[in-house]
């Protein structure tokens, strides 16, 4: 449930829950979440014998764009299996109902929570790998198809 208050809540707390209710272990934190949005396509329809000269625009139906999930490599294979379930054909093993949270400053409360049904991976990212500098993390990406995002 969505907490409100006057001021925006910080972006930097989150959390992402791969398996709901499986009381898995975490095994990395993800440092990125993006592209959460929702979207509902209109259809525009004009009678031939109305009176009024401009288009009816009537809702049709709704989709969720590609959520990209980012982080640190860890060397865990848990991404990589998941999007290996899909390759094969394993389709029921690959959707999940991913929950992300946010949550206050102090961690204390999830103030909203977005959960992502039917989840399922489409292309996983390895890191850029260069010789120079030595400060940069090694990130891996992986973008999910999402059927349609809740707010909760």
């Amino acid at each position: 449930m969505a907490v409100f208050r006057e001021t925006p809540y910080s972006a930097f707390n989150f959390l992402v829950d791969l398996e709901p209710g499986q009381g898995s272990e975490v095994q990395a934190g993800f440092s990125e979440v993006s592209g959460l949005n929702a979207e509902v396509t209109v259809a525009e329809y004009r009678a031939g014998n109305d009176r009024v000269n401009y288009v009816r625009k009537v809702p049709g139906i709704h989709k969720a764009g590609d959520v990209t999930l980012k982080r640190g490599v860890i060397g865990a294979q848990n991404l990589y299996e998941w999007l290996e379930k899909g390759r094969t054909g394993k389709i029921s093993e690959a959707k999940r109902d991913i929950v992300v949270k946010l949550q206050s400053e102090d961690r204390a409360d999830t103030v909203v929570s977005w959960k992502l049904r039917g989840a399922m991976p489409i292309k996983w990212t390895g890191p850029t790998l260069t010789a120079k500098g030595g400060g940069d993390v090694a990130i891996e990406e992986l973008v999910l198809s999402v059927e349609t995002i809740e707010q909760e």
